[in-house]
């Protein structure tokens, strides 16, 4: 199991670590976003998206639990399960349809959609440091440490 750390001073800093993110994405992969609110997790992957060719708005899906984003080579699916009361709601959603295909996803608040998540390639904890933020990454499987033993992280601790 691969572990790295990298410390983001701004906002700019987390949109540049999703652009770097981005770049080192294969076809399809699981990433799981742990962090407070406000902590920098829908920045990241507005950072992601950018830097994948998405130019519209990107918001936290926090009211509608997935936002799609439709790119010429790729789904891009962006979870937010803070407000599931019930991972059971995940079904009624049909979530097993998001994973069927090949796509990047995105989820945060992974831990309240337990069992019914498939297992992630990368876990990013965000945790607030100051007037910026640690990123903590855990690769959990052959693709996730494929991507960060790759991963340029300017700031890394």
């Amino acid at each position: 199991m691969i572990q790295r750390s990298v410390f983001l001073s701004d906002e700019e800093a987390t949109l540049a670590l999703g652009a770097r993110l981005a770049e080192k994405l294969p076809e399809s992969c699981v990433v799981y976003l742990y962090g407070d609110l406000g902590a920098g997790k829908t920045t990241f992957i507005r950072g992601v998206l950018r830097a994948l060719g998405y130019t519209r708005r990107v918001k936290s899906p926090t009211y509608a639990l997935v936002e799609t984003y439709q790119l010429p080579t790729k789904n891009v699916y962006h979870f937010d399960l803070y407000r599931l009361n019930d991972p059971k709601e995940l079904q009624y959603m049909g979530i097993e349809d998001y994973f069927a295909s090949d796509a990047l996803s995105f989820i945060e608040w992974p831990e309240r959609g337990l069992g019914l998540l498939p297992a992630a390639d990368l876990q990013c904890r965000f945790i607030h440091q100051g007037t910026g933020r640690v990123i903590q990454w855990e690769a959990s499987t052959t693709i996730g440490q494929t991507i960060l033993s790759t991963l340029a992280l300017n700031g890394e601790r």
